[in-house]
């Protein structure tokens, strides 16, 4: 046994990386052809056909009972689709929802799952369904010789290669699927407008694109909802067969109430609400005081929204909730469908609209010709028939005398085989002389009928006009109107937080140790704030309002922002500046403020130097702040002083109590940097800038000396005005205590 050779017959050799290939491919090829993507011609899926077809089998058409859907799936696995059944009775149920199909293909008893949630269906065996009246559009030529049959899985039985439509069921309701390297999302449109661009192409197939959107403006979707897309943008996803559409739910206005009655297609109410609570819970929606879902059966989608007084319209909120929520959103669009020759292909709107008339025109013509042949074998026979009656002695004497009769006829009265038949088989009141006026008078009839579809399959313009006449029927009985409105808009945008908080006056409360706090109101009286031990006023409180920013600098000179808003309330001592921002250990806040994004100020160095800056220029995203100033060790930041008017004048104080006043145009405007020199100080002197202002034409400085103040006009201010960056004029004092604006 240790040296037997062990033989096999019919071993193939492959290489293992043609053998995967070759494997993968096929696979591929079964994924993208039987069960990803729909057919051009009636628009199915194999297992939607095939759902389809055995409703119809079963007898389940549009009068009739409904059956438990049970059954209808135990036939569509046993006979067509050896599949698992969930899958299965999934696509019968997503068949069934109106909220999933523009036109549904199938009538369903019990629950079908909701908008909210499509997959809350019941189990098959407690719902029933029956095919809808627009299902009888895709069947009802059937049995007509319209189309090929092929054998199911274990050949047993046929089943229809694809269903003969009188309608493009493809654009009607459209379809998804995800095959291997490929993809589809045909979007559903409206059947009167399709029809109508169907006919005008038609009539004219060398119209332009531009010419069939005016048939065909964009998608319908069956929950309704406005389509916010250009028509640029709308012309290049039906050029292009590729792109996505902007779809957004439908607003209305009740008093001061906002009220959603439509979502965009596949959005859940239930989500929606989970959506606007969560931006209510975290009071980014303040102008919102209640929210209602108020939807029932009379009102499949009513979503109310009470506002509050507000300084926002309501078409600001409604594009803020747009921006931020599922009540916008992109729909995808690939019109890749198996083609006519049976391979996929991206379609543009107008060779997907000729493809379809071709293929419609096909099928017409066979059941025309199917139609005709039916009628001609049926003259045939009528003929053997007539012969019969005109023979009628000499038919009977061969049947009972005649060893092989049916030979015998088809000798003396030369009839075919078939005819022959016929006669035989006849029943004895059958050969009464009615019979015989029967006989011709349904003769006559047929060969009116067949003259006239002989004429129909002659010519190719009767065809097409007894393919659109079927059409122009079939819209006058499903035709309906547009759901999904066409409204060109911008594209939504979120409200910034400083719009969606109300401009309430506030004063911001910075202590030495870089606590900070904001307190209501501007009538704050400083002597009766509170600090913790070893802490103080930082520099005069900053006056301004909830929705502007707070500019925090620190030594480094760094500078941080955060919305006001978003600071603690005065009635503590409010939290550290270093749980707000990412600043380095033993860093220390020098100056703060408020204010606009417009406004400027002075920020200086005590080396002299310093510039104009714009707030916006303050303002960081990043939480580890911006460098804005160059600050050397042996210096440190004044406190920064805002610009209020053209006509404002610096006036600086150096360490030795001189004085220079200067136009505030003659200093620099820069975003960052060291800047430019502001008073002349001396080198070989350890001297210093120690006060910094900005005076208005109606305002006054004062110099605080002790218990004592000295007061400067604006125009006193003026003796000291000079080239910027000069000595300065002495102000004779000994001491500064502080300064400030009356």
């Amino acid at each position: 046994m240790k040296n037997q050779k062990l033989e096999f017959e019919h071993i193939e050799d492959y290489d293992i990386g043609s053998f995967a290939e070759s494997a993968y491919l096929n696979y591929s090829m079964y994924v993208i052809l039987d069960r990803a993507l729909p057919q051009l011609g009636d628009g199915l899926k194999p297992v939607q056909r095939r759902i389809i077809y055995a409703m119809s089998d079963l007898g389940l058409s549009a009068s009739s009972k409904p059956k438990k859907s049970a059954r209808t799936i135990g036939d569509v696995i046993g006979k067509f689709h050896p599949h698992g059944d969930g899958a299965c009775y999934e696509a019968m149920v997503n068949m069934a929802q109106d909220f999933s199909y523009r036109y549904p293909l199938i009538d369903g008893q019990g629950n079908w799952g909701s908008q909210d949630d499509p997959k809350s269906f019941a189990a098959m065996r407690y719902t029933e369904a029956k095919l809808t009246k627009y299902s009888n559009a895709l069947l009802s030529e059937l049995d007509e010789g319209t189309v090929e049959w092929q054998g199911n899985f274990d050949g047993t039985l046929e089943e229809p290669k694809i269903l003969p439509a009188q309608l493009p069921n493809i654009l009607l309701n459209g379809g998804s699927g995800i095959a291997v390297g490929m993809a589809t999302d045909v979007p559903s449109h409206n059947i009167s407008e399709v029809i109508s661009g169907l006919i005008a192409l038609a009539d004219n197939p060398e119209l332009s694109l531009d010419e069939l959107l005016n048939f065909i403006p964009a998608p319908d979707f069956a929950t309704g909802g406005e389509i916010t897309s250009s028509a640029e943008d709308i012309k290049r996803i039906y050029l292009t067969g590729n792109g996505s559409l902007k779809l957004r739910a439908k607003f209305g206005l009740e008093k001061k109430d906002i009220v959603i009655t439509e979502l965009p297609y596949h959005i859940s109410g239930a989500k929606v609400i989970e959506q606007i609570a969560e931006q209510m819970i975290a009071k980014k929606l303040p102008m919102v005081s209640d929210l209602r879902d108020e939807s029932d059966h009379e009102h499949a989608c009513r979503l109310v929204l009470k506002l509050k007084s507000t300084d926002l319209e309501a078409d600001s909120i409604i594009s803020h909730l747009c921006a931020t929520t599922d009540l916008e959103r992109n729909v995808r669009v690939n019109l890749n469908i198996i083609n006519l020759e049976g391979l996929p292909q991206v379609y543009d709107l107008k060779t997907l609209c000729l493809d379809w008339l071709k293929f419609r025109l096909a099928t017409v013509k066979r059941k025309y010709q199917y139609r005709f042949d039916k009628i001609q074998a049926r003259l045939h026979l009528l003929d053997g028939l007539m012969i019969a009656y005109l023979n009628i002695d000499d038919v009977i004497h061969i049947i009972r005398n005649d060893d092989e009769p049916k030979v015998e006829l088809m000798r003396c009265f030369h009839l075919s085989e078939l005819q022959a038949n016929s006669i035989l088989d006849l029943k004895l009141r059958f050969l009464a002389k009615l019979e015989e006026i029967k006989i011709k008078g349904e003769q006559t009839e047929l060969n009116k009928e067949e003259k006239h579809l002989k004429k129909i399959l002659k010519s190719k313009q009767l065809l097409n006009d007894a393919m659109k006449n079927e059409l122009l029927v079939l819209m006058e009985h499903f035709g309906d109107e547009r759901r999904t409105q066409l409204n060109e808009r911008q594209a939504a945008e979120a409200i910034s937080e400083k719009q969606i908080v109300r401009k309430e006056p506030s004063t911001l409360i910075v202590s030495k140790n870089g606590w900070v706090r904001l307190a209501k109101g501007h009538e704050i009286d400083v002597d009766s704030i509170t600090f913790k031990a070893d802490d103080s006023l930082l520099d005069l409180p900053s006056k301004g309002h909830l929705g502007q920013e707070a500019v925090f600098i620190d030594q480094s000179g760094r500078a941080y922002s955060v919305l006001v808003n978003q600071l603690p309330s005065a009635r503590g001592f409010g939290e550290p500046l270093s749980s707000l921002f990412k600043v380095s250990d033993g860093v220390r806040f020098v100056t703060s403020t408020l204010g606009e994004p417009e406004d400027c100020f002075v920020i200086a160095t005590t080396n002299g130097y310093g510039f104009r800056i714009e707030k916006n220029d303050l303002i960081s995203r990043n939480k580890a702040g911006r460098a804005v100033i160059k600050v050397s060790e042996a210096d440190s930041i004044l406190p920064l002083k805002r610009i209020k008017t053209d006509k404002d004048i610096i006036f600086s104080i150096s360490s030795d109590f001189r004085a220079l006043a200067f136009p505030v145009s003659d200093l620099p405007k820069l975003s960052k940097g060291k800047g430019n020199k502001i008073i002349g100080l001396p080198k070989n002197k350890s001297l210093h800038l120690g006060f910094i202002s900005v005076v208005s034409p109606s305002e006054t400085l004062c110099l605080v000396i002790g218990k004592r103040s000295k007061k400067l006009s604006y125009e006193q201010i003026n003796d000291y005005i000079g080239a910027r960056g000069r000595r300065g004029i002495s102000l004779k004092l000994k001491s500064i205590d502080s300064i400030f604006i009356q």
